[in-house]
């Protein structure tokens, strides 16, 4: 991967945001690029799901209702000007804003992209700080879904998703980077499944057994009986979802 590349795409490392919590789905038939959007937009709080071509991710949106939908225009089979198309004329997605990212910043080509129903239209190579703004400015745009309050109460436990700080019975708990991460993740998604691989920032972590182990050291600092947990539970067949009082 080339310095641009790098640049472009934000593997220089986090940049702070604003822990939003919405849900977007990056639909992208380069992996690379794919899974780097996953990793940086995941950093700044979004929950993030992928899909490797238009069918996947028809799929997906016909089972999960998502904030934001970041299409490429360039697929294989159904391009990203099609499956917006798609997405504006069917009822249950007509309403979901999309962002368009395209190789090709031709003049015309964000017209057409436009004109199918887009929202916004970024042309690659862009900087990472660039599309996180953009996505914002959509969801202001558009009445995102409000953002949760700033702590959440598990019990005798307290967890300030702005500090990532955890108390407990008065007592603060340590917590690593990873565990406070996927903490807020869950907090942010309060009462809902989260998928189990969504939750590991590690790509190449395909089993998940780093997401199991993180889950298992909270349930220890945040459940009474951690073998029978009341607030981080484990959904079968899906991931975890955090229960707050």
């Amino acid at each position: 991967m080339s310095m641009a590349e790098t640049r472009a795409y934000g593997r220089s490392g986090p940049i702070a945001g604003p822990g939003v919590g919405r849900h977007l789905l990056i639909v992208d038939d380069d992996d690379r690029i794919r899974e780097l959007l996953k990793e940086y937009l995941s950093r700044e709080g979004y929950r993030v799901t992928g899909a490797a071509h238009a069918a996947a991710a028809k799929r997906m949106m016909e089972l999960i209702e998502f904030d934001l939908v970041v299409l490429d225009v360039m697929m294989p089979g159904e391009s990203g000007l099609d499956l917006t198309s798609w997405v504006r004329a069917k009822a249950e997605t007509s309403k979901t804003p999309v962002l368009l990212l395209t190789a090709r910043g031709d003049p015309e080509d964000r017209i057409e992209g436009l004109s199918r129903g887009a929202d916004d239209y970024m042309s690659k190579p862009f900087e990472p700080r660039e599309l996180v703004l953009r996505i914002e400015a959509i969801l202001r745009r558009t009445g995102g879904k409000p953002i949760g309050p700033r702590e959440i109460k598990l019990g005798t436990a307290v967890f300030d998703m702005e500090r990532l700080e955890l108390i407990r019975d008065g007592a603060p708990q340590r917590l690593t980077e990873a565990e406070a991460q996927l903490l807020k993740t869950l907090a942010l998604h309060a009462h809902a499944p989260v998928e189990r691989m969504s939750l590991s920032p590690d790509t190449a972590d395909i089993t998940g057994r780093a997401v199991d182990v993180q889950v298992t050291r909270l349930r220890r600092k945040l459940e009474a009986d951690p073998k029978n947990p009341r607030y981080l539970q484990t959904v079968r067949g899906v991931g975890y979802m955090l229960a707050p009082d």
